[in-house]
C-alpha cells in the first residue's frame, strides 16, 4: 500500500468530499467553490468562466485521482460555510523557497500539536491582504514531506465558531506509511 494521509473527522459535523459520484454532490460544489475562492476567482471576472470550469476539474481530478495525498470535506449542516483541504506535497527546495517568500503576515502562527505528526504550526488570519475569506492553516514539516490542512470560511461572524472543530479534525490527520511484511519479516508497528 502506497503513504497515503488518513483522517477521522467526526460524522455529526464533517461530509467527505470525493471526486465523482451523486452522493454528497451539493458538498462537493459548495466546497469547491469555496476552495477556488482562495485562489482568487471571482465570478464575474474576465476569463473566471473558463478559470471555474478549469479549477472544478483540477480539484475533482485531484481528489479522485490523489492516491492518499488529498483529504477534503465539507461543514454538514451548511456546506456553503466552510471547506477544508488537507494535502501532502514532497518537500522540495522550490516548496521551501516558497513557504520562505510567504508574505510577513503569514509568520504569526502558534504551534499546534497533533499525536501523530507532532508539533506544527496553526495560523488564524480573520482578516488578511491576501485572503477575501478568513481562513485556518495547519502545517507539519516531516522533512521529507509538508503536511498541511487548509479550511476556509465563507461566514466571517461564525468563522472563530468552527476553530475548535477544526482543532479537532487536524489532530486525527496522519501520514500513514504502510509496510507489507514479507520475506524479510519487516512490520511497522502502532505508536504507543
Amino acid at each position: 500500500m502506497n503513504p497515503h494521509l488518513q483522517a477521522d473527522p467526526d460524522p455529526t459535523r464533517w461530509v467527505a468530499i470525493r471526486g465523482s459520484g451523486i452522493a454528497g454532490s451539493r458538498h462537493r460544489k459548495a466546497a469547491i467553490k469555496l476552495l477556488m475562492s482562495t485562489v482568487g476567482i471571482t465570478a464575474g471576472q474576465p476569463g473566471s468562466g473558463l478559470l471555474n470550469f478549469i479549477a472544478t476539474r483540477t480539484i475533482k481530478a485531484g481528489l479522485r485521482n490523489a492516491n492518499g495525498r488529498f483529504l477534503a470535506w465539507s461543514w454538514k449542516e451548511d456546506p456553503s460555510a466552510l471547506a477544508a483541504l488537507a494535502q501532502v506535497q514532497e518537500m522540495s527546495p522550490h516548496l521551501r523557497a516558497a513557504r520562505a517568500s510567504m508574505p510577513m503576515e503569514f509568520d504569526d502562527t502558534e504551534n499546534f500539536a497533533n499525536p501523530h505528526l507532532g508539533v506544527g504550526e496553526k495560523l488564524v488570519m480573520e482578516s488578511s491582504a491576501h485572503a477575501r475569506m478568513p481562513f485556518v492553516s495547519y502545517t507539519w514539516d516531516l522533512s521529507t514531506h509538508l503536511i498541511t490542512l487548509h479550511a476556509v470560511c465563507a461566514d466571517r461572524e461564525r468563522f472563530l465558531l468552527f476553530v475548535d472543530a477544526l482543532d479537532e479534525l487536524a489532530r486525527t490527520l496522519r501520514w500513514v506509511e504502510d509496510l507489507r511484511v514479507d520475506e524479510n519479516n519487516v512490520m511497522r508497528l502502532p505508536e504507543a
